[in-house]
């Protein structure tokens, strides 16, 4: 992550002497449902808001990665579940007015437990498996709040891939 400041001239020709950008890596969101239809998510601590809530593996792409890769990585390591079967949804900015990054929106469908997670030192997580009525209960409760991960399951809902919700 990298700030920077940029002098912006909009397109109507008024001047921002000062306008702060936030440099961020592109992110990647899966969707993903297990073999019995399951989905797969993790429970996580955020300290930003201070609440622990339920969200899709998601994370940083790498440098060199390309976005499906980095999602696959990214399952893998937050929940020990992979795919063979990959919908990639589209993307999105998560806040266009001063961040540079893109959300990358996949589903991953037949996913099977093939380890252990693995997440990274900074992560406290634990994962949850909920069939549709589960999810949409936590949906209802406010047990899942990140707003990319709401994007995620509404394209995954429109695309007709999550059944139940």
């Amino acid at each position: 992550m990298a700030l920077r400041e940029d002098h912006v001239v909009l397109p109507d020709g008024r001047e921002l002497p000062e306008f702060h950008v936030v440099e961020y890596p592109d992110w990647a969101c899966v969707v993903c449902l297990d073999t019995e239809g399951r989905f797969v998510l993790v429970e996580q601590y955020r300290h930003g808001i201070g609440a622990t809530g339920l969200e899709f593996a998601s994370g940083a792409v790498d440098g060199g990665e390309t976005p499906e890769e980095g999602a696959r990585r990214e399952l893998q390591e937050e929940t020990g579940y992979a795919s063979d079967r990959w919908i990639a949804l589209g993307r999105c900015a998560p806040e266009p007015s001063k961040h540079t990054n893109w959300a990358h929106l996949f589903v991953a469908l037949d996913a099977r437990r093939v380890g252990e997670p693995a997440p990274d030192a900074s992560e406290d997580l634990r994962v949850v498996l909920l069939d549709g009525a589960g999810l949409r209960a936590a949906l209802e409760e406010g047990r899942f709040v990140h707003g990319i991960h709401w994007a995620a399951l509404a394209r995954a809902r429109e695309s007709g891939l999550v059944p139940g919700i």
